[in-house]
């Protein structure tokens, strides 16, 4: 974490000053919540929409805290050693940004509409086993979190591994620019966030802000399965920002067709993880412990990371078999029962919600296979239309029952009615009731995939089934 003397923090910001008595206070990591103080902590108050972060400043001075930021439009600071700035969230952002230009760490920075927590995990375990990696947990992915993350990293940390999420056009952009990444990673461009902006092609132009901060001579990797993505970005490269400058860029395409720079040549699962070879590394297989051949798409990219940064073939190979992912993205558990549940309630998208239907359909050994599927959330004016389609692409052939939750979810089983048994589809909002045909329904040796956005909870179905 950052350590640092208040004279040296109030460098590190622009317009930051701090008492003369105070320039020698030592500060050791920050917080924004003064419920959590750790002894020694800087607190920045932010400012948000319900509270502001200012009422606590005292409060987490008394509690521990060494120091603490406070706005000058805020009035008189309490009493304490404090550093005055202008505003308390840029403060927070330009410490990080100096914090990261201090120290040696080697950023690596992943976004995407799907997978990129689980890119962000692959890639650092397979570089922990040759280098000091901190990288990014839960959900500190924003234009708060990710400073956050920065500020917490051990000053001796050799690779920085940051997701980088967005609500609009210029987080990323932002994020980017803080942590100027020597490497930039796109998992893929789908739907989320259309109700924000709009359409696929403003969401590519969003996550294509990832390439600001990039070093000049750094190397970018996308997702080559998807034209429109590729076309966005020679667009980028044709009209860049002014500050931005891809000339020298080193470029490498993955995904799942031979006409990318890295795909994978043979796909196995076991039922608990799974196999591949890839284009680029013959002689050599993989495993990782996720299923589905979208991970496998996932995995290339940690893969490509970890070559260019020097990492052996032999330590790739065990950092992707040890690699330890966030939890309720298709975790496999067997129930009590005597059933399996594929548990993938974290969120939902159209394209990986086809992806997990694609997993279910492709797994073999099961005497039958039940989909519990939620609304997909934030897809815009087309919501309806998407459920629906995910209902039409079902196949009775390979999944035998669907169940759905939510008011959008039942347009998912108007679509599977209209080739399924309609004794095989219901559709429920209420969350127990479900729960309770599910129990009557399953039986030993079936397979329930659970799916829904983060905002439906169906992790309290899995519980429940567990």
């Amino acid at each position: 974490m950052i350590q640092r003397t208040l004279k040296e923090i109030a460098s590190m910001i622009a317009g930051a000053s701090a008492a003369d008595e105070d320039q020698a206070v030592r500060i050791a990591g920050v917080s924004i919540d003064s419920r959590s103080i750790e002894k020694g902590n800087l607190f920045i108050p932010l400012v948000g929409a319900n509270a502001d972060g200012h009422q606590f400043a005292e409060s987490a001075l008394q509690h521990g805290a060494a120091a603490a930021l406070w706005q000058r439009d805020h009035g008189t600071p309490p009493a304490g050693p404090v550093v005055l700035v202008d505003d308390a969230l840029l403060a927070m952002q330009q410490l990080a940004s100096s914090y990261r230009d201090q120290t040696a760490a080697r950023v690596v920075a992943v976004t995407g509409s799907n997978g990129k927590t689980t890119t962000k995990d692959l890639v650092a375990s397979v570089l922990a086993t040759t280098y000091k990696v901190h990288k990014t947990e839960g959900n500190y992915n924003s234009h708060i979190g990710l400073p956050l993350t920065l500020l917490s990293m051990p000053e001796t940390t050799e690779m920085a591994v940051l997701e980088m999420g967005m609500r609009g056009r210029g987080e990323i952009a932002l994020l980017s620019r803080l942590a100027k990444p020597e490497v930039a990673v796109i998992t893929n461009v789908g739907e989320a966030h259309l109700e924000q902006l709009g359409s696929r092609e403003e969401i590519a132009r969003a996550k294509l802000e990832i390439v600001y901060g990039l070093a000049a001579d750094g190397l970018f990797l996308y997702n080559g399965d998807d034209p429109l993505l590729i076309r966005e970005f020679e667009q980028l490269l044709q009209s860049p920002p002014p500050d931005v400058s891809g000339d020298q860029w080193k470029l490498l395409r993955f995904g799942e067709q031979s006409s990318n720079d890295l795909y994978p040549e043979g796909m196995m699962t076991d039922g608990t993880a799974t196999h591949f070879s890839m284009n680029t590394i013959h002689s050599t297989s993989f495993t990782i412990p996720l299923l589905g051949r979208h991970n496998v798409v996932n995995a290339l990219a940690a893969v490509a990371v970890a070559k260019y940064m020097g990492v052996s073939t032999k330590d790739v190979r065990s950092g992707l078999a040890q690699a330890k992912l966030s939890g309720m993205r298709i975790e496999m558990t067997r129930s009590a029962g005597g059933y399996t549940l594929l548990n993938d309630a974290y969120n939902a998208s159209p394209a990986s919600m086809k992806a997990a239907l694609t997993l279910l359909a492709e797994l073999r050994g099961y005497k039958r296979k039940i989909a519990v599927l939620g609304d997909m959330l934030e897809l815009g004016p087309e919501q309806a239309d998407f459920h629906r389609d995910i209902g039409e692409a079902l196949d009775p052939v390979h999944i035998d029952y669907v169940y759905t939750y939510g008011e959008l979810g039942e347009h998912i089983a108007a679509g599977a009615l209209s080739h399924y048994n309609p004794q095989h589809v219901q559709a429920f909002r209420d969350k127990e009731k479900l729960i309770a045909a599910l129990k009557q329904l399953v039986r030993p040796d079936d397979i329930i995939l659970i799916k829904g956005s983060r905002g439906m909870k169906l992790e309290v179905v899995a519980d429940a089934l567990q």
